[in-house]
């Protein structure tokens, strides 16, 4: 009966007998797991991509506020330092590169020129005299425009 039972065996080809089959069954298989993963990445798409987008819209704007408040902070310590504010023709290049024929110049004031850029990719626009303080520094927002609500406003130094 043994001996049946081995020449049985050793007519079945290595890995596809009763144990192979059990050990195939164990695991999944490379495309069951893509298809896995496929079907969670729709859901997280269909169900967290809105919020995600929302988050992302306003960090913009957050981050824009952030920059108005180092590149005011940069015009102060210029103001203090040279006893007056860049001119509309210094610009806020002024914090990064001292302009001709300033000897109190201790800056740069900001270290790159990005500092200046507003996320939406346009330079800080700056005036002197402001019309809401010894200088306005602004940016339009996403559009470009004054005025706008969410990621189209206005950031301000006022």
């Amino acid at each position: 009966m043994i001996l049946q039972w081995l020449a049985a065996r050793r007519r079945v080809a290595p890995g596809t007998g009763p144990a192979a089959a059990t050990r195939a069954a164990a695991g999944f298989t490379l495309l069951e797991v893509l298809v896995v993963l496929v079907i969670l990445g729709l859901l997280a798409a269909v169900v967290a991509g809105p919020q995600i987008f929302k988050y992302l819209g306003t960090a913009k704007s957050e981050a824009a506020k952030v920059q108005v408040q180092q590149i005011s902070s940069a015009l102060d310590l210029y103001r203090l330092e040279i006893g007056r504010y860049p001119t509309d023709d210094e610009g806020l290049t002024a914090l990064i590169a001292a302009p001709s024929g300033l000897t109190k110049w201790a800056g740069p004031y900001l270290k790159k020129k990005e500092a200046i850029v507003d996320p939406w990719g346009r330079q800080f626009l700056y005036k002197i005299p402001g019309q809401h303080g010894d200088y306005d520094l602004y940016t339009l927002g996403a559009d470009n425009a004054q005025g706008g609500t969410g990621e189209d406003q206005d950031i301000t130094n006022w």
